[in-house]
């Protein structure tokens, strides 16, 4: 399973008042962990960019005089997420701008469901979090992920933080580890498996260590403490 966490930045809120992208940030996990391989550029958008908007990702118009424009990059960016579910944080934004410019360079595609699927993980987190904050910054202190390299919003490491709250979230500790060649094999045999029935595999029990079975746990109380630790309940209902 081969997905793209994707942030961008732009110039200001609304492709509507003619908004443009200035940078884009890919991270990529397979097999939900992270490969180490990205995709990030900045990007000239022929236009002045809101003092508001300068403020929250700190990019100005000055630093990107000698950028390419969206339409030399965008064959290699469709090439680097084609064939992957791309992981967007408030989606309808991301993807409203991505189109945008698809459209503007005259894309014979400017759709991006023509080329990828997209999870929206704000929408996954209101599922999880009814009536509570779900911005990435209040996802990130409430799975644990550390953020403190973030002074401003940047599209390259909001996608990584992105990425590793989307893994939290979706209980996948061990996928936090950035370790290309561990994560596919493995994982790859363990999603094959899925198609077999158990009674046909001889399966061998490989117990947790001490260090791993206190890891688990500190994770549960992390998850406890969000009041999202499936795995009390599931014990519960097994033991009733």
């Amino acid at each position: 399973m081969r997905q793209i966490a994707l942030d961008t930045e732009t110039t200001g809120l609304s492709v509507a008042h003619g908004h443009r992208i200035i940078e884009i940030g890919c991270i990529e996990l397979v097999n939900r962990r992270l490969t180490g391989r990205e995709f990030h550029r900045y990007l000239n958008p022929d236009r002045d960019i809101e003092a508001g908007a300068e403020r929250v990702h700190g990019i100005s118009l000055a630093d990107l005089e000698t950028a390419p424009r969206f339409g030399e990059i965008a064959d290699e960016l469709l090439d680097f997420i084609a064939g992957a579910e791309l992981v967007i944080h408030n989606a309808e934004f991301d993807v409203g701008f991505i189109e945008n410019e698809l459209r503007l360079m005259q894309h014979g595609k400017p759709k991006v469901d023509e080329h990828v699927s997209v999870l929206d993980t704000l929408a996954l987190a209101r599922e999880l979090h009814p009536g509570q904050r779900n911005s990435l910054d209040a996802l990130c202190k409430r799975y644990a992920v550390d953020a403190s390299r973030r002074n401003v919003h940047g599209a390259l490491i909001d996608a990584e933080l992105l990425a590793r709250v989307y893994l939290a979230m979706t209980g996948g500790q061990t996928a936090l580890s950035l370790d290309a060649e561990s994560g596919s094999s493995a994982n790859i045999d363990r999603a094959a498996a899925k198609g077999r029935h158990a009674g046909d595999l001889d399966l061998v029990v490989i117990r947790a260590s001490s260090e791993e079975a206190a890891a688990h746990e500190a994770l549960l109380d992390k998850l406890r403490e969000a009041g999202n630790c499936v795995w009390d309940r599931q014990r519960a209902n097994d033991r009733g």
